[in-house]
């Protein structure tokens, strides 16, 4: 399912942070518009800016959005074999945020699934975590890990990002599973406005899939809306 690639990768991570005590706390308006004069984003915010019920005809209901399990509560896995590769991992995740949440899109049409993290920082930490994330993709080209499932390999392949946020990248990390068989194939679209990073990820087999760009396009221009002071 849409998960079963991201658990994979999430060999190289230490624990998913608990995001800050501040984090917890409830938006004073109905949305979250008008969020940085606050400071960043909260969980609660971004939760409220996260898909509803309705909103997404491309994939099957509901559409729950999780926040990040408790810091300790998940199994840990030795570091990955390239360094220089693990912000290809931390990010995406939200690892290191102000706060974040998950939101896994179970597709009609295709069954391996999606998922969206929507990420808040601190001060400048946005801007600096991107460029981190560039840097890592201008050199990482494969590397090995543990997972779940056990061992595994990875080749990172940069594709073309979409116009859209401030800053955007997009990647694919491809996994083979059993000799002659296809590999699962996994993109990564990464995208930054203002203080926040927000990660869309498409999951298939054998196939070139990708996360749809009117559904980017949508969740950037609110997460877009909620900074403007």
């Amino acid at each position: 399912m849409a998960t079963v690639i991201g658990v994979v990768l999430a060999s190289g991570c230490a624990p998913a942070k608990e995001p800050k005590a501040a984090a917890e706390a409830s938006s004073t308006t109905p949305s979250a518009k008008k969020a940085t004069e606050a400071g960043p984003l909260t969980t609660t915010q971004l939760k409220d800016l996260a898909f509803k019920d309705g909103e997404v005809p491309q994939a099957n209901e509901p559409l729950a959005v999780q926040e990040p399990p408790l810091e300790g509560s998940e199994r840990s896995f030795p570091p990955i074999s390239v360094p220089a590769c693990q912000p290809l991992i931390d990010i995406p995740n939200g690892d290191g945020s102000f706060a974040h949440v998950f939101q896994i899109f179970n597709w009609k049409k295709n069954i391996m699934g999606g998922s969206s993290t929507l990420a808040s920082y601190e001060g400048d930490e946005a801007r600096q975590r991107f460029a981190e994330l560039k840097q890592a993709l201008a050199v990482c080209r494969s590397y090995e890990g543990e997972g779940y499932v056990g061992p595994f390999k990875a080749t990172v392949k940069t594709e073309t990002p979409p116009q859209v946020g401030e800053e955007a990248l997009a990647f694919r990390q491809i996994i083979p599973v059993e000799p002659n068989q296809p590999a699962n194939n996994e993109q990564f679209i990464v995208v930054r406005t203002a203080n926040t990073i927000a990660t869309f990820s498409e999951l298939s087999v054998g196939a070139d899939l990708s996360f749809p760009s009117e559904l980017i396009i949508r969740q950037v221009q609110r997460l877009q809306d909620a900074q403007e002071p």
